[in-house]
């Protein structure tokens, strides 16, 4: 608790006030978090309709999102598996819906462009891309979340040998 205090800039005290414990508190962070990005990226992808405009989309919805909230995303990244029992489930069939969305885009395009490629690797290698921003991104060197987000949609789709596209 005392280092999200810290990273919340409220007192140990003014946690424990208005939660009961820091298990609490990392559910609702966490669930908060994954239900807003997931509705988010359900309304975007009503307006797409190829399988590549698609995956950019949830490249972008996740890059923008979880960027506007670094501490947030700190605090999933390392803490969690902290929870337990009933929350951890929830929490966990949250994360797993995420990463199925996320699956089903990459299936779709693999399909769509009659593509060989482990769709699990490259579901993981996705995440592993988009889920670490929050330690190394500069916006004065790596541009907006916007301008990440379509350089990271560049290199998943397409490589780092091949032209840039917007």
């Amino acid at each position: 608790m005392r280092d999200l205090s810290r990273a919340s800039g409220m007192s140990l005290a003014g946690l424990y006030y208005y939660f009961e414990s820091k298990e609490k508190l990392l559910y609702l962070i966490q669930k908060d978090l994954f239900s807003t990005v997931m509705e988010l990226l359900r309304e975007q992808l009503k307006e797409a309709t190829d399988a590549e405009s698609r995956v950019r989309i949830f490249i972008q919805n996740h890059v923008e999102y979880f960027l506007g909230k670094p501490k947030a995303m700190k605090v999933l990244s390392h803490e969690d598996d902290v929870l337990s029992d009933e929350l951890g489930k929830e929490i966990a069939a949250l994360k797993r819906q995420y990463y199925h969305s996320c699956a089903d885009l990459i299936e779709a395009l693999k399909v769509e462009k009659n593509l060989r490629f482990n769709s699990r690797a490259a579901v993981m290698s996705l995440f592993g891309m988009i889920n670490w921003l929050h330690t190394w991104y500069n916006p004065r060197v790596d541009g907006t979340p916007h301008t990440l987000a379509v350089e990271i949609g560049n290199v998943f789709l397409r490589g780092i040998y091949t032209p840039t596209q917007n």
